[in-house]
């Protein structure tokens, strides 16, 4: 009879158990790096967090990484991202997510324009290409691949220019074809058109440091308040750097996610 009665508990619990992970839903994240960056540099220590808590991950090398120098356009970058949501989703994920850092940051609304997923995460958003000192900065270059493309030049490599706050003009190696594509002013990365354009169903955690760059500081209201309304849209401002901003916001992504995902 003492079997029985622990075989029977040992089932019970069992039971509940399966019925509990059955209900929660399983939260996948894609992660994004800023201009510049890469997998494991400032984004590293918010994937890993994510991971030791349960969820699915996929930190990506994107175009605008150290290594890559625009080495895809933008709608490569978007499938990119879309076949990591996928095979989080084949490993079990029922409610998915993208979080950007910095340029990632600002990718991550352009993504929601055109993309469905259960909210996005940008954090320190940044990298505006249709602002008045980016296009100051980066005048020149955009001219040069809008000529060499008109030549018939477009798929040719040449030297351009990327431009980031204090550390000034840094240098591109790309086509024009795909330079033009992601410096174009009225592009992808235009935080006002991407701003303006996010999937009202969308809701964003728009994350901005208090001791973020001064330039995005300057914006960050105007940014958040150009969103579409959505219930569930916040803004949390971490007593944090640019640089990081990922990793002192861990605590209000997970509560966010999960509070999305309970929905």
């Amino acid at each position: 009879m003492k079997r029985l009665i622990a075989f029977l508990a040992s089932a019970l619990f069992a039971m509940s158990a399966f019925a509990a992970n059955d209900v929660a839903p399983k939260i996948g994240v894609v992660i994004m790096h800023g201009k510049g960056g890469t997998p494991t540099r400032n984004v590293a220590e918010l994937a890993s967090a994510l991971e030791a808590k349960g969820y699915l991950v996929a930190n990506l090398d994107m175009p605008w990484s150290a290594r890559r120098d625009y080495d895809a356009s933008v709608s490569a970058a978007e499938a990119e991202v879309e076949s990591a949501l996928a095979t989080l989703r084949s490993k079990g994920a029922s409610r998915v997510f993208v979080a950007g850092h910095s340029q990632g940051g600002l990718f991550t609304i352009y993504f929601a324009n055109k993309h469905v997923v259960d909210g996005i995460i940008a954090i320190a958003p940044g990298g505006n290409v249709g602002s008045p000192v980016f296009q100051e900065k980066l005048g020149a270059a955009v001219a040069d691949a809008r000529k060499m493309i008109a030549e018939g030049k477009g798929n040719e490599k040449a030297r351009f220019s990327d431009y980031e706050g204090s550390k000034g003009l840094t240098p591109v190696n790309t086509t024009a074809t795909l330079y033009l594509d992601w410096f174009n002013p009225e592009g992808a990365l235009n935080q006002i058109n991407a701003t303006k354009n996010v999937n009202p169903r969308t809701p964003v955690l728009f994350i901005a440091p208090k001791a973020d760059h001064p330039g995005l500081a300057k914006v960050k209201q105007e940014m958040f308040n150009a969103l579409p309304a959505n219930p569930l849209t916040v803004l949390y401002e971490p007593d944090a750097t640019h640089v990081g901003a990922p990793s002192a916001s861990i605590d209000e992504i997970v509560r966010w996610t999960k509070d999305i995902s309970a929905r």
